[in-house]
């Protein structure tokens, strides 16, 4: 299906949703002078484009992990020639989180919430340092998060 790009309506239609996902088609439209129909098909018309996913989201702050869960980030220096084929096994390690590949200091940043300090030590060293190509890893500690918004990941704009 051609994707086509977000006008004023869409972007009216995704910020209600973003404020509030259960918020019925009804109550959008309501709430932006537009026909239910409307609101429905225009839903439907971007989540048979892939242009959004509806989903539910766990927000990291009330996550509620046996030990101490920790979030990392991790900057990975690779050999240049196995950036794409390292970023893509990484991306594929269950406790990532977020990963890109990057222009500056690292050429990978990866971003994972793990249980505790040993499970972080277990990844850093066996999943992610013994990658064919890694040539360096170095951790940061989120210590105290000031600010998740859970909502970081919807469009602004196209």
């Amino acid at each position: 299906m051609n994707r086509r790009r977000l006008d004023d309506v869409d972007r009216r239609i995704l910020e209600h949703f973003s404020q509030d996902a259960r918020m019925s088609n009804r109550e959008v439209a309501q709430a932006l002078g537009l026909a239910e129909g409307t609101v429905r098909s225009r839903i439907r018309r971007l989540q048979e484009s892939k242009t959004i996913k509806i989903i539910a989201l766990t927000n990291f702050a009330g996550l509620n992990m046996r030990d101490n869960p920790v979030m990392a980030y991790i900057g990975v220096r690779v050999d240049l020639h196995r950036i794409a084929a390292v970023a893509q096994a990484m991306a594929a390690l269950a406790s990532v989180r977020f990963v890109a590949t990057m222009l500056g200091r690292y050429d990978i940043l990866v971003i994972t919430i793990v249980k505790d300090g040993a499970d972080l030590v277990r990844m850093v060293n066996d999943e992610i340092m013994g990658l064919p190509g890694v040539r360096h890893a170095e951790t940061t500690l989120a210590v105290k998060s000031l600010k998740y918004d859970y909502r970081w990941g919807r469009i602004i704009d196209n």
